[in-house]
């Protein structure tokens, strides 16, 4: 099969955006601020459903990889993890269900008063996720990861932007988690969020499945790399790229929000 010049600047482009999105998903989440836009621009006349299903798609292979990177390195919190993963996944649904009766724009501003709150928060406090003192057992433990999950889960099906950056905020400020146990949480949640979602999109034929495939393989190799880094230099590494991400995410909500 040949292609002409154009398609493949198409699969170059987009290939690179997967694979610097699977770097930044594998450290700390939001590989969809730059492969979603990086869809929206390369393939204008697709249906955005289509162009979502195949983010999705590619985005489940590269944090399914770094999830099981870190399981193999970090002593996984699967107490909390499996639980937050569980509700994640059946609460997704409803915030997809949601969408039909309340606009997601009309979260912006709260959204993006939340993310000044947890960068601002991060940034004041230097000790913040810096050490891994789980605060919970027991009851309490299953209750809180249950809530979480559900919470962030509905979130991830009803909007979706930052959701594996206000993981990593919530695994520390509620479980104690220090940042690389909490990066290597949230990708367990994101995966099970990422499939219930492909479970909409792959029945609806909403997927462009060859080009789908190959930002799959790009960011799987980006998300190799964002963990190789991740797990070599710890947790102030990790603290660090969130603050830059939650950074960006600022300015493109402020940016969508008053523009």
């Amino acid at each position: 099969m040949e292609f002409t010049a154009a398609e493949l600047s198409i699969f170059l482009a987009l290939g690179t955006a997967a694979l610097f999105a699977g770097f930044i998903d594998a450290v700390v989440g939001g590989g969809g601020l730059i492969q979603i836009p990086a869809l929206f621009t390369t393939l204008p006349n697709e249906i955005p459903a289509t162009l979502f299903g195949t983010n999705k798609f590619a985005s489940v292979f590269g944090t399914s990889n770094a999830a099981w990177r870190y399981a193999r390195r970090v002593n996984m919190p699967w107490r909390t993890t499996l639980p937050a993963a569980l509700a994640a996944f059946a609460f997704s649904y409803l915030g997809a269900a949601a969408v039909a009766w309340m606009p997601p724009e009309l979260l912006r501003p709260l959204i993006l008063l939340l993310l000044i709150g947890a960068a601002v928060y991060t940034f004041v406090r230097s000790d913040f996720g810096a050490i891994h003192r789980p605060q919970h057992t027991g009851r309490r433990e299953l209750i809180y990861a249950l809530i979480v999950g559900g919470a962030i889960g509905f979130y991830d099906g009803f909007f979706g932007p930052g959701t594996g950056s206000f993981l990593i905020f919530l695994f520390i400020r509620f479980f104690g988690f220090d940042f690389l146990h909490a990066s290597a949480a949230s990708k367990v949640v994101n995966v099970a969020t990422n499939l219930a979602a492909l479970g909409y999109f792959l029945p609806n034929g909403h997927i462009l499945l060859g080009l789908a495939i190959l930002m799959a393989s790009c960011n799987i190799l980006g998300s190799l790399i964002g963990t190789h880094l991740a797990l070599r230099h710890g947790s102030g590494f990790v603290r660090k790229v969130f603050l830059c991400v939650v950074s960006l995410f600022i300015i493109k909500f402020a940016h969508d929000t008053f523009a």
